[in-house]
């Protein structure tokens, strides 16, 4: 049998990422204090590049020493250990306490399921032991309302911190936790046929007042930069604008470029390299803020009763819908909401704090909202309901879930079976 060989052509698509692309996916993903360091940085580092001083941001010390030396101050985690000494705690009870701790986001909220705080242990303390530490230790720890797993917990634990009445209590539980309330007029309607207009009000008024992110009121101040402001206008609604008041502004040095061009003077590689690379800088930093802009944008519209105090229920929201609404790629709308943050009539607030993901491809329900109408249900049972029962009520109201999806969020909320029940 004859070898022979054979030259084949085959035509394919491949994507390659070019240095360029990558370096502008690397910018997407800077918070507002890494980006104005780089561009300081690069104006140093770059001579086409100049700052307009009339409009530079004034500070007490150097940004980018800033940066690389606050790791070394006293952190939220730190402060929040340190009060762990005054509980008499067993050794399983401050090993939870620890992990839970540096589990928090930065601003103050637990937003990881207690499964994977047990999976973080080695299951070496059930859920139920998980639970009990988070809310009879860390829940007791100042600032108030740290550990919460939303944002209607964390303005629950800071209500009962200030001590209020019984019956303040009871409707600000019921404002916060009945499902059946889309929003505060809707609660305040509703709750008039059992309590006096004049303490819903009062009620209503000390929720807008709560802190949505207790842990950034410890952060130092410089390290929280927000890229976007919430502006509220005059018709009830609000702007919502890129905050450009901090933000330095650098064009190129035409005199320069113009030096360079100039045929006269034999300008190097290496200088015209320089060039195109102050453009790109220019251009892709206009790009960033622009797209944080936009994906800014459409979170404050569709989470709008949320941010004007109408409502404390956000609305199911993902990184998908963002991008096919946006026209980007999800990946690129995850790198945007990393460590940025929108200062609101509520505070200083994570972009992606103000995503809640839904439960069932059906009908828009968040987690929280699921686990507040499972705990209806058994709460209002008159014989003990199987998890599958549950699901059957539910989805005749359109929920469309399974069995398994009431089972885990029923243990969430640390139910026991209808068996044990």
């Amino acid at each position: 049998m004859a070898i022979k060989l054979v030259r084949e052509f085959k035509q394919n698509q491949q994507l390659s990422i070019t240095p360029q692309l990558k370096k502008s996916i690397d910018l997407l993903q800077l918070s507002r204090l890494e980006i104005i360091n780089k561009i300081n940085k690069e104006i140093e580092e770059n001579p086409f590049l100049k700052k307009d001083f009339e409009n530079e941001w004034v500070s007490s010390s150097n940004d980018f020493d800033v940066l690389e030396n606050q790791p070394t101050e006293f952190t939220l985690q730190d402060h929040l250990e340190d009060q762990l000494k005054d509980f008499k705690l067993n050794h399983a009870e401050k090993k939870i306490a620890l992990i839970i701790i540096q589990s928090l986001e930065e601003n103050g909220l637990l937003q990881i399921d207690l499964d994977e705080i047990e999976e973080l242990m080695g299951y070496a303390f059930s859920i139920k032991e998980i639970k009990r530490v988070l809310h009879n230790i860390i829940h007791e720890l100042e600032p108030a309302g740290i550990g919460a797993q939303s944002f209607k917990e964390t303005i629950f634990i800071q209500l009962k911190k200030q001590k209020i009445s019984t019956n303040e209590l009871e409707i600000a539980k019921k404002i916060l936790f009945n499902p059946e309330f889309s929003n505060f007029e809707e609660a305040k309607a509703n709750l008039e046929m059992s309590y006096s207009e004049r303490s819903i009000e009062a009620v209503l008024s000390k929720i807008k007042q709560c802190d949505l992110s207790p842990g950034l009121g410890f952060e130092s101040t410089f390290l929280i930069q927000p890229d976007l402001e919430v502006i509220p206008d005059n018709n009830q609604s609000f702007i919502v604008q890129f905050k450009k008041d901090s933000f330095p502004l650098f064009s190129i040095d035409s005199d320069l470029e113009e030096l360079v061009k100039d045929k006269k003077n034999k300008a190097n590689k290496e200088l015209k390299e320089k060039i195109g690379e102050a453009k790109w800088l220019i251009r892709s930093i206009n790009k960033r803020n622009e797209t944080v802009q936009n994906v800014g944008i459409l979170i404050c519209k569709i989470q709008a009763d949320f941010l004007s105090n109408k409502s404390v229920e956000l609305k199911p929201l993902s990184n998908i819908e963002l991008a096919k609404e946006l026209k980007i790629s999800p990946s690129t709308v995850s790198r945007i909401l990393r460590s940025k943050y929108i200062q609101t009539p509520k505070g200083a607030i994570p972009m992606k704090s103000l995503l809640a993901n839904s439960v069932s491809k059906t009908r828009k329900v968040t987690p929280m909202q699921l686990m507040e109408e499972i705990q209806i249900i058994v709460e209002s049972e008159q014989k003990k309901l199987s998890d599958q029962k549950i699901s059957d009520l539910l989805n005749k109201r359109g929920f469309n879930l399974a069995r398994r999806t009431i089972s885990k969020y029923r243990k969430k909320i640390n139910l026991p079976s209808s068996r044990n029940r």
